[in-house]
């Protein structure tokens, strides 16, 4: 049985969800080109964490504004064609900053749990 968290929690968990978010979608397209519900499976299998649709659609059109993902149409055999997203060298760059801060930020909360 899930033990339901405070709510203060709850809110603190899905604002960290979402400041990572954007991270989280150039890992897992850095390792393999997805239209936008394949994403989402690829996302909450990897990391369990649930997402909507309205969720992760105007993050990828702010990553596509950024340059960080491209995307293109591609048709299907059959059924309607599907838009798939891709990291740009950009997106690559970026990405490894992000990873870089994020260790940066972990050292300095291992310096503060001693």
């Amino acid at each position: 049985m899930k033990i339901q968290e405070p709510d203060f929690i709850l809110k603190w968990q899905s604002q960290v969800k979402k400041g990572l978010l954007e991270y989280i979608i150039l890992l897992v397209l850095d390792i393999k080109t997805c239209y936008g519900y394949e994403l989402i499976q690829e996302i909450e299998t990897r990391t369990h964490l649930e997402l909507a649709e309205g969720t992760i659609y105007p993050l990828l059109n702010r990553l596509k504004a950024e340059n960080l993902v491209k995307s293109k149409w591609v048709e299907m055999d059959r059924s309607i064609p599907r838009k798939y997203y891709e990291v740009t060298l950009k997106g690559k760059e970026y990405k490894k900053k992000m990873k870089n801060y994020l260790a940066d930020l972990q050292t300095s909360f291992n310096k503060l749990e001693k």
